[in-house]
């Protein structure tokens, strides 16, 4: 499985029901091999929440860096 395949299996399986119990949505935009860095797109309650860096960085990296290590940084797209 490729690493863009595996990031989007994280993000269905462990990041999007999380995000969505919260009233927003999440979108796989891209993932750089070179930089490892993954863009995703928030919406909903999300993309106009003043914690949606901390959930970016606390929430999002943090559950992909567990399951794809190569990530090295999640950004909004």
């Amino acid at each position: 499985m490729s690493t863009t395949e595996r990031i989007a299996e994280v993000l269905e399986t462990n990041v999007r029901p999380i995000i969505e119990s919260h009233g927003g949505g999440i979108e796989f935009m891209g993932y750089d091999e070179t930089s490892g860095v993954l863009k995703v797109q928030l919406s909903g309650l999300c993309s106009g929440c003043p914690g949606a860096a901390a959930t970016l960085r606390n929430l999002v990296e943090g559950v992909v860096q567990r399951y794809v290590p190569e990530v090295k940084e999640v950004v909004r797209a």
